[in-house]
């Protein structure tokens, strides 16, 4: 009988904006010699993530109606199963996790389901903490299990925060998982070896975290968590839209955990990609907006306390017949100066 050459898995998890899509972009764009097929799962109706996952070889498979850890978890079963059946054509598999997903039910796949136990192999749980906002979240059950489950704990954001505030953070997170190693990145940036191929998953480790985990059938979300997906065609302003993000994470910055967006601002020929975590906001040109494409903006709005109406009138109000201006707006100036005062 033929030896199954078993799929080594990285389950990347993390609460909502600490990071994990700007290290699975380092993932999919390092020299590491390895083609890498990638799960990625979003929270919310409109799916973005994808979009900011920077153009590379490897395939994206996008799953949009649910956590993977529940009702979709049959889905992320499917999809592993056909990737299996398309031969060897990938070396490593990477799933990133939503922000409000429990990993102990996505770790129970590989070991639950035949087919996931005997073609993969889960190599490592790695947990991105937001070293600056994790605080605000702490009490969170799903930010304090993905942390205890994790193998390897990346406390990113580093270059926010004291090495004081780093220090204090490190001591908490080892009160939650003794064992994991830990290291403070910035942007993301560490040597994939690191992350990728370490054989550093141990069942019984989980099992001294959760006895029960393996007998687990459903995962519950924070009721009061929840997203609003805004989808809109025309050209929006700058000067507009800066204004209103200003005004709104004055108001709403606490109940705003994470926010991301694709727009189509001032006629320019790029898209233009902004990412928030509570007061913090980024902006940079994105991908080319191609002849004859149809040209529209996505939001997606993570939080509590959300005024649906209220967000997609002030998006509303920032648009305006196109411009010919080909320049983007000093998106970043505006947040490292106003925002973070």
């Amino acid at each position: 009988m033929a030896v199954i050459q078993k799929v080594p898995v990285t389950v990347l998890t993390g609460y909502l904006g600490a990071g994990k899509t700007t290290l699975l972009n380092r993932i999919l764009t390092e020299n590491h010699g390895q083609r890498i097929a990638v799960i990625v799962n979003e929270f919310g109706e409109v799916g973005i993530d994808h979009q900011l996952v920077i153009d590379a070889d490897e395939e994206i498979f996008e799953m949009n109606n649910g956590c993977i850890c529940c009702t979709v978890r049959g889905d992320l079963i499917r999809i592993i199963g056909n990737l299996m059946a398309r031969g060897d054509t990938f070396d490593h598999l990477v799933i990133e996790t939503t922000g409000l997903a429990d990993p102990a039910p996505v770790i129970q796949s590989f070991f639950t389901d035949e087919v996931m136990a005997r073609q993969t192999q889960l190599d490592a749980v790695v947990t991105v903490v937001d070293a600056k906002y994790i605080s605000e979240h702490w009490d969170s059950s799903e930010a304090q299990e993905q942390i205890a489950f994790a193998d390897v704990i990346l406390l990113n954001k580093s270059d926010l925060v004291s090495p004081e505030h780093l220090e204090t953070l490190e001591k908490k997170v080892r009160g939650l998982n003794a064992i994991a190693t830990i290291y403070s990145t910035q942007n993301g940036a560490i040597d994939l070896e690191k992350l990728l191929g370490i054989h550093a998953f141990d069942l019984k480790n989980a099992l001294s975290i959760d006895p029960q985990f393996l007998d687990e059938e459903a995962h519950e979300h924070d009721e009061s968590v929840y997203s609003v997906a805004i989808t809109k065609t025309g050209t929006v302003d700058s000067d507009k839209l800066n204004r209103w993000l200003y005004q709104l994470v004055q108001a709403k910055g606490t109940d705003i955990f994470r926010m991301k967006g694709i727009l189509d601002v001032d006629n320019a020929h790029r898209r233009f990609v902004f990412q928030g975590v509570h007061m913090t906001l980024d902006g940079r040109p994105g991908k080319p907006w191609q002849p004859g494409e149809r040209r529209h903006s996505e939001l997606v709005f993570i939080g509590r306390n959300l005024d649906e109406a209220e967000l997609r009138q002030g998006f509303q109000d920032c648009l305006t017949p196109a411009y010919t201006d080909d320049q983007f707006p000093n998106f970043r100036d505006l947040t490292e100066t106003a925002l973070n005062r």
